[in-house]
């Protein structure tokens, strides 16, 4: 049975989010659209946010991807290997018990990647087996565990899971036109590393029931992540808390279905805050009883939308309660447009 029995975070420094409006993006807007973006930054649910380029202190908007991705490099190692390390005393391991180590992130290229380096700065086995996970979004924490627990089930060894993503190092320039998927982007992204290790057997933490998925390729277009020669550049469509609202209520009755469950039985939701509108209406379509949402409503404003560690974030912030919860989903959204979910038991 595989069970995460550790977690570890690491953050870059705070910056607050009415500092980074007042201090940089209202000079970067004017008229109707400075309006707009100052609504869009009061309303985003964001009081705090980290990042690795704070835009006070130095603006990359104008950086190529060259430049931007030799800093990814620069700035992911350290953070990375300081959530594997806290992840890894957590459990009770060493990097050397490590079977299969698994990299998530979507905001840097670099080949020997980081999966390759943190192996080997940590001190991993040489036969440690290794998958980069990339491009998914905000929901590769959920294939990432799932590649993990399948792992450890078959060859009952550990697993470590590694989500790290550096999102300040691509801001974009100030547009003419008003870009309002832009605008929200920045008034929601934030950077972070955080790691999971699944162990076999008896551990204490959180069994791995399941992790399942559903995708929607007809609405491929509402979440995008394009290169282009001014670092990666996101698309938000404001169409997918529509999509969400169609699939999760099914999704999510049929995953718990197969372990005999029904949502009432579910006491710990790490749902991922891609902004307010899209935690609204997943309390809504689920029915949700007021305050299930707490978590993520907290972890939204105290470390922005993350991307790929936010759910992990989520899951530490529920794990650390007085009386930590039974029956946890967590869910997250992202391209495809695609919802992954994973059905968690304390044990």
């Amino acid at each position: 049975m595989p069970v995460v029995a550790g977690l570890g975070i690491a953050m870059p420094a705070q910056a607050h989010q009415d500092d980074l409006w007042r201090g940089f993006f209202a000079e970067h807007y004017s008229g109707t659209t400075r309006a707009l973006a100052q609504r869009i930054f009061a309303n985003a649910g964001v009081r705090t946010r980290h990042a690795v380029a704070n835009p006070l202190v130095e603006d990359v908007s104008g950086w190529p991807t060259e430049r931007r991705m030799h800093r990814y490099l620069v700035e992911a190692l350290p953070l990375g290997k300081e959530a594997v390390d806290r992840a890894l005393t957590d459990a009770g391991i060493s990097a050397a018990d490590i079977g299969l180590f698994a990299v998530c992130s979507c905001t840097g290229y670099v080949t020997p990647g980081l999966d390759i380096l943190l192996a080997r700065d940590m001190g991993m086995a040489a036969d440690t087996q290794r998958l980069f996970v990339g491009h998914m979004g905000c929901y590769a924490a959920m294939p990432g565990l799932g590649a993990a627990a399948d792992f450890v089930t078959a060859r009952g060894r550990p697993a470590l899971l590694l989500c790290a993503e550096l999102t300040s190092l691509h801001l974009q320039p100030a547009s003419a036109r008003v870009d309002t998927q832009q605008i929200v982007a920045h008034a929601l992204f934030s950077d972070a590393a955080a790691a999971a290790v699944v162990l076999p057997g008896n551990a204490r933490g959180y069994a791995v029931r399941e992790v399942a998925s559903v995708t929607d390729t007809s609405t491929a277009d509402h979440m995008t992540w394009d290169v282009t020669d001014l670092g990666f550049r996101m698309g938000l469509s404001p169409r997918v808390p529509q999509v969400l609202a169609q699939h999760v209520r099914r999704f999510i009755d049929e995953l718990l279905a197969r372990h005999g469950l029904v949502l009432s039985d579910v006491d710990g939701w790490a749902v991922h805050p891609g902004g307010p509108r899209i935690l609204t209406v997943v309390e809504r379509e689920l029915a949700l009883p007021p305050g299930a949402l707490d978590a993520s409503r907290e972890t939204l404003a105290a470390y922005g939308n993350c991307s790929s560690p936010t759910v992990l974030l989520i899951l530490e912030a529920l794990r650390q309660r007085p009386e930590p919860p039974r029956w946890v989903i967590t869910l997250a959204f992202g391209p495809g447009l695609t919802l992954y979910a994973s059905l968690l038991e304390r044990v």
